[in-house]
């Protein structure tokens, strides 16, 4: 579970002029749409669709009308066009993948946020290559996907960082080989340390967390030349991010990643079939299983950071 909210649906009807999808389809709801048609959707360069752009509107995306109301026939607003809190809901065909009936609905339901966004920015942005070095900032689900996205990736060394030594055993099942606390570093900087473990630094590191001085961590701990930062955590205070110019020239790079760079209708699939070909894990990142009715218990779990995904069942 994530402030996103997730679930897997079986189409109950279709509107006027969808065609890409029958009654009966399985079908994950995304927030990120993808028509398929425009300039960007048919880019590799980035996963944007330009016919949908993603305003943050509370409505439907064609007409910003909601199809909901309360019992008191007050509107209700469609929350990221995906409203997956509900038995039923109304989602834009361009706001859904359809998926293989074969992959289980609790395993299904992880891949329409997180662990797309930590596979898919090792495999889309990063391009991680045999043997290299990862550096992840963040050890919650997205970060723990960075680490499986790498370990599939082939990487040599994938070093957490994290204030939560537990996070350490957690992740070596997702290919995590070395662990830094930076409350444990001393005087030395984090950036320090990285680069005594990577021998100059990491070739890709990848911040989660969302934190401006976190962002600045990852990429003064990339190598210079060619060291890659992906940026996946969204600030949270609105911080500027501060690297200067002569850092730049030394050839870093940094670079944002919306969604791990996928295109739903296309990768997603492919992630399914790869947890179906038992390539990707993804059993290891369900930590608890909850009825609706105790849905606020799992938001606690969330805040607490106790938890990497809680399944929510409609019907339990």
């Amino acid at each position: 579970m994530s402030p996103f909210g997730k679930c897997l649906h079986v189409v109950e009807s279709v509107g006027e002029h969808v065609e890409e999808l029958i009654e009966g389809d399985m079908v994950l709801p995304v927030f990120l749409p993808n028509c398929g048609e425009c300039r960007d959707c048919k880019s590799e360069k980035s996963n944007a669709c330009s016919v949908f752009p993603n305003k943050f509107s509370p409505d439907m995306p064609r007409d910003g009308t909601s199809r909901f109301k309360d019992m008191k026939g007050e509107i209700l607003h469609h929350f990221l066009w995906v409203s997956s809190f509900t038995e039923y809901t109304v989602v834009d065909v361009n706001h859904t993948v359809k998926i293989s009936p074969e992959i289980p609905a609790d395993k299904a339901c992880l891949l329409s946020c997180g662990v797309s966004t930590g596979v898919g920015a090792t495999w889309k942005v990063a391009k991680v290559e045999e043997g290299s070095t990862v550096a992840i900032f963040g050890l919650g689900a997205v970060g723990l996907a960075v680490a499986e996205g790498a370990r599939l990736r082939g990487a040599l060394k994938i070093i957490g960082i994290d204030l939560n030594p537990e996070k350490f055993e957690i992740g070596k099942q997702f290919g995590l080989t070395d662990f830094v606390n930076p409350a444990t570093c001393g005087e030395k900087q984090v950036s320090e340390v990285i680069k005594e473990l990577t021998n100059g630094g990491a070739d890709y590191c990848f911040e989660c967390v969302g934190l401006a001085s976190s962002m600045e961590d990852a990429f003064r701990s990339s190598r210079e030349g060619w060291g890659k930062t992906v940026i996946l955590g969204v600030e949270k205070h609105g911080s500027p991010l501060t690297v200067t110019p002569r850092e730049l020239l030394k050839g870093r790079t940094v670079t944002g990643s919306f969604f791990g760079g996928l295109k739903p209708k296309s990768d997603i699939p492919l992630l399914a079939q790869k947890y179906l070909d038992k390539e990707l894990s993804l059993d290891e990142f369900i930590s608890h299983e909850l009825s609706f009715q105790e849905i606020n218990k799992a938001f606690e779990l969330l805040k607490e950071g106790k938890s990497l995904r809680c399944i929510i069942w409609m019907d339990n």
